[in-house]
Order: C-alpha cells, then structure tokens, then sequence
C-alpha cells in the first residue's frame, strides 16, 4: 500500500469563492505555497482585481473570475474559464457567504431564500467543481473546502435562524461530499470561524463588549490561522470529512444572546 504524503502545492490550480477579507488571507496564503488561483467574485470587482495584482506579486498566476454561485450555468462557464486560464483546478475553496439578521418576527419566505442560497452555491460549486476534478491524476485528484460557522454545529445564537440552517447544511454537506467523492479521491473539509475580522458597521468597543468577550479565549478568530488550516487541509491526502472550529474557543462558552 502506498504511504501518502504532504501534496506538494506549488504550480497546482484552485478556485476560491469570497475573497475579500478573510477570503483575502486566504488566498494570498495559498499563493505563498504556489498555488494558481482564480478569484471568484459576485459583486466585489474592485476588491477581487486588487487581489489578484497582490498574488501576481507572489510569481503565481491569478485571474478573476464573475459568477452568481446560485446560477447552475455560471458555475459551469466559471469552472470553463477557470481551467482554460489555469490548466488544471485541484482545489476550490468557498467562504462566500451572507449574515443576515433575521429577528424572529420578521421571519418569512424572502428571509429564508435569502439565507439557503449560500447552501444552494455550496452544493453546486462542489458537485461541478468536484465531476471536473475527477480527470486528475494521481490517488488524490482534489480538495474542497467549506465554510460553516461555529454555531451551526449545535450551538445556534438567536435572531439569525435562515442563516444558521443554511450553514448547518453546509456543515452536514461537508460529510455527505465526503462519503460520495471518497472513491474518486476527492478529499472534503470545512472550517468553522468564530468572529472574525471586525466587520466596518460595528464599533471597536461594541465588538470587543458584545462578541469578543464571549469567547473564552477573549480574542477574536485569527484569519491567519484559518489561511494555514485551509493550506494544511490542501496538503493533506488522509483528512475528509471534518469541520474544523477555529473560534478563540467560542463554541465552548454556548450561544449566549445575540
């Protein structure tokens, strides 16, 4: 039986969904080991295209790329333009994702749709993008990667009910890929942030009282340590199926209030 190792990454090509912000560390991480990366964005062109002149900096070759995760024929003319740019798609890592608050009653069908189509983008994004992977060559032909959230697990916070169901299901999805591409050699993870990166809209002070606070480790994720999670999970050839908290310990203190 051959022993597996460390996948060498340099000159392999993925695809990442969500780059800004935390997105942005991440693919900049990816790029430090060599990886080709084709920035996904829906909306936030400026911000993807100042990325992409970032990675270029790092000798890699990056490109951007528009597409509405929801939308079955983008995906697929996304994935098209992806591999004719890069030459082979090895990875596709997704954190595109919404955080709507949805007070209870406020509740209703737009706030459940507009929630479930991150889950909707997720499943799409990994069954196209793991059918193209499956031409790889070698024992390990790819990875996914996912993003949950750390309450979605068991531990969901009042007032964004549609949000967390969609990210439970991406959670669970995380699973289920795992067991349907495990014969095909295609590895699947999640990472599960806590607060991460103090969103512009909410105060130095509100942020460390109301969300840091509760973590026990009284800090906020570190985007740096999901950026070398996201780059050992590429490494890997023996890891699936796993949802990783990187969440200061938040998950440990329960919901609380929001």
């Amino acid at each position: 039986m051959r022993a597996s190792l460390l996948i060498n990454l340099e000159g392999k090509g993925a695809i990442i969904v969500g780059a800004r912000r935390i997105g942005a560390i991440v693919a900049s991480r990816m790029a430090a080991d060599g990886i080709n990366v084709a920035v996904v964005y829906r909306n936030s062109k400026a911000e993807a295209e100042a990325l992409v002149n970032d990675l270029l900096l790092k000798k890699v070759n990056a490109i951007t790329i528009k597409c509405d995760l929801t939308n079955e024929d983008q995906v697929l003319n996304m994935l098209h333009g992806a591999k004719k740019e890069l030459g082979t798609i090895d990875f596709g890592v997704n954190l595109a994702s919404g955080f709507p608050r949805d007070p209870f009653m406020k509740l209703n069908s737009d706030s459940w749709d507009n929630s479930i189509g991150d889950a909707k983008g997720t499943f799409l994004f990994g069954v196209h993008l793991a059918r193209e992977m499956m031409s790889n060559p070698g024992p390990t032909k790819g990875h996914l990667v996912f993003f949950s959230d750390w309450a979605a697990i068991h531990s969901p916070y009042k007032n964004y009910l549609p949000y967390m169901a969609s990210k439970a299901s991406i959670d669970f999805m995380t699973r289920a890929f795992a067991v349907e591409l495990s014969d095909s050699g295609i590895l699947v993870n999640a990472i599960a942030p806590g607060p991460t990166m103090r969103p512009p809209d909410i105060s130095e002070s509100s942020w460390n009282k109301n969300v840091v606070s509760k973590a026990p480790l009284k800090r906020e994720s570190s985007a740096s340590d999901i950026g070398e999670m996201v780059v050992t999970l590429l490494k890997s050839e023996t890891i699936t199926g796993e949802t990783i908290r990187i969440d200061s310990g938040r998950h440990l203190a329960g919901p609380g209030s929001n």
